[in-house]
């Protein structure tokens, strides 16, 4: 399902303005969400937005869905004057990142910059980790990023050093196997981007946002991480979406094939 926010703007009819460029962001399905967050950052930049969500994902995490989040994150990006489109998207389905272009393109045309914030997580550990856990958190995870940066490379036409790439990823692997070993992947595949697209003029870029509580900490984890950071406070999407703007900014265009950490310097 697509929904198509924005305001006309004069001379281009119903589509963005020629003068802003499009963001295509994954994983924004929850108004307090790292992917919202950094939505809204880059809208108040001036990029047009499209993003992806999957609400059966919340559904069956602990924090539940969020009736209304779609439309909420659509009017909040409205209110910066940008152009704004939602894509329902299953990750887990190979043929995904390819009808979400597909779908990005016919609604709002190219893609100058890919964010990459979109996640399965299901804490399990060595032992106990099933196989289709494991299979469903590298297809989401790994595959997906890959499909998403191919689809991106191949079709890429903006002009050469404005395109950009950034993947959100995460080192917490002990008790948390298959979403740490399939966020080590994406690092990889991201990083990669950064040379093999390197005839595009893209950059790629990896930003590790440490833990940043949007509705899943535990008190005691919450009580950890602020004491383990010399700032004595959590991280808040907007941290990581101030970083993620910069990277997509021209001022940013010469951090290329990183690994980023932006975690308040927790130990």
């Amino acid at each position: 399902m697509t929904t198509n926010t924005g305001q006309d703007q004069p001379g281009h009819g119903q589509g963005p303005s020629a003068r802003r460029p499009l963001a295509l962001i994954t994983g924004v399905g929850r108004t307090v969400g790292i992917g919202a967050g950094i939505a809204r950052r880059l809208a108040a930049s001036g990029w047009d937005i499209a993003f992806t969500y999957w609400t059966p994902y919340d559904d069956r995490m602990s924090w539940g869905s969020e009736p209304g989040a779609t439309e909420a994150i659509s009017r909040s990006l409205a209110e910066h004057g940008v152009s704004s489109t939602a894509i329902e998207a299953d990750l887990a389905d190979p043929d995904t990142p390819a009808r979400v272009f597909d779908e990005v393109e016919q609604h709002m045309g190219g893609v100058t910059a890919l964010v990459m914030s979109h996640c399965e997580s299901v804490d399990s550990g060595l032992l106990d980790t099933t196989v289709e856990s494991f299979d469903r958190h590298f297809a989401v995870n790994a595959r997906a990023g890959w499909l998403l940066i191919r689809e991106f490379g191949r079709r890429f036409a903006a002009e050469r050093g404005t395109g950009r790439i950034v993947s959100l990823t995460s080192d917490h692997t002990a008790g948390n196997l298959p979403y740490g070993a399939s966020k080590g992947a994406l690092d990889r595949i991201t990083l990669a981007a950064s040379h093999e697209l390197a005839h595009l003029g893209v950059t790629a870029n990896v930003v590790n946002p440490g833990p940043v509580d949007t509705g899943w900490m535990p008190e005691e984890v919450r009580a950890h991480c602020v004491r383990s950071t010399p700032l004595g406070r959590l991280g808040t999407p907007q941290d990581t979406a101030h970083l993620v703007d910069f990277l997509c900014s021209e001022q940013g265009q010469w951090i290329n094939g990183q690994l980023l950490m932006s975690n308040g310097g927790l130990a």
